[in-house]
């Protein structure tokens, strides 16, 4: 009888998938990674934010969002600064929305979101020649970003 250890399986998955990207790397153009998306609970009508983190592996720019969760989706800076059109996304930097910074905006929600329910977000990104793609998001309702619960939880 043949067996595999869990350690077995991790590496070669690992291995697949690397196997994938090098195979795939002449034809790929640029990767767009979104890690970690959250938006904070509110009532009905009212706006919330989303946050999230965002790399592109060729610049790009975030130029817009929607969602079934509220009427409209702004991309808005700091506070005190004016909304924006779009959010520039260098080469291989991470660009952090989160709280105190850029945000995207859930302006007028159309449902109450209740904290641990999913919101479906839809990204707009534009790449540096001019070409757009939609980019699908699951958001997760909470009150604090996943990496602030994870050190929380291991803090002694």
């Amino acid at each position: 009888m043949f067996r595999v250890t869990a350690a077995q399986m991790s590496r070669t998955a690992g291995w697949c998938l690397s196997l994938a990207l090098a195979l795939g790397a002449g034809e790929a153009s640029a990767l767009f990674i979104v890690n970690q998306p959250w938006v904070v609970p509110a009532a009905k009508g009212r706006s919330t934010a989303v946050y999230m983190d965002l790399t592109s592996t060729e610049g790009a720019a975030l130029v817009g969002a929607s969602s079934d969760a509220s009427a409209s989706v702004s991309i808005r800076g700091p506070r005190g600064a004016s909304s924006s059109a779009r959010l520039a996304l260098p080469a291989r930097e991470m660009i952090r929305l989160a709280p105190n910074g850029y945000r995207l905006v859930l302006d007028r929600t159309t449902r109450p979101i209740k904290r641990g329910e999913r919101v479906r977000l839809t990204l707009t990104i534009e790449g540096a020649d001019g070409s757009r793609q939609e980019i699908g998001v699951d958001a997760e309702a909470r009150f604090d970003s996943p990496l602030d619960a994870e050190r929380r939880a291991h803090q002694h």
